[in-house]
């Protein structure tokens, strides 16, 4: 069975952002606004979105 995939875009800069969560940011593979990347839907990938849920968007 195919796991579930996730689409997350990335809607603000990440100027002016503590360094920690820059790089959760850059962990996901997002490096410009408004790009998107696709991930498996899992825990670990939830976890990091909640940390900066401010800067990103889950597509579903």
């Amino acid at each position: 069975m195919e796991r579930p995939m996730i689409k997350i875009r990335l809607k603000r800069s990440t100027i002016g952002v503590p360094g920690k969560l820059k790089k959760v940011v850059r962990g996901l593979g997002l490096r410009r606004i408004n790009q998107v990347v696709v991930h498996p839907d899992g825990p670990a990938t939830r976890g990091m979105v909640a940390k900066v849920p401010h800067l990103v968007e889950v597509i579903e």
